[in-house]
């Protein structure tokens, strides 16, 4: 499971990178490092699925509010729901 996680990602990364603007580029990177550290906590745990994976991010994202403006913030959730959409077809 976690290296489908991690194919997905790459994908997203690699499609952001050929066709993103800015903002999708900065998004994207600091939404990677996230999924990176929730990804080797989940490589610890029993439940790897998607609902695991969703409880870590929103954990990340609840940390990500607080360090983030308010814009820097909705594009980063932005960037997690279009993923976490890929990560769920």
């Amino acid at each position: 499971m976690i290296e489908q996680y991690e194919q997905t990602l790459q994908d997203w990364i690699e499609s952001i990178v050929a066709e993103g603007d800015d903002d999708a580029l900065f998004a994207s990177g600091y939404l990677q490092g996230h999924f990176a550290v929730v990804l080797s906590q989940l490589e610890a745990e029993s439940e790897q699925d998607m609902a695991a994976l969703d409880v870590k991010m929103s954990e990340c994202l609840a940390l990500a509010r607080e360090e983030l403006s308010d814009t820097d913030y909705a594009l980063v959730n932005d960037a997690w729901t279009q993923l976490s959409t890929k990560l769920a077809a």
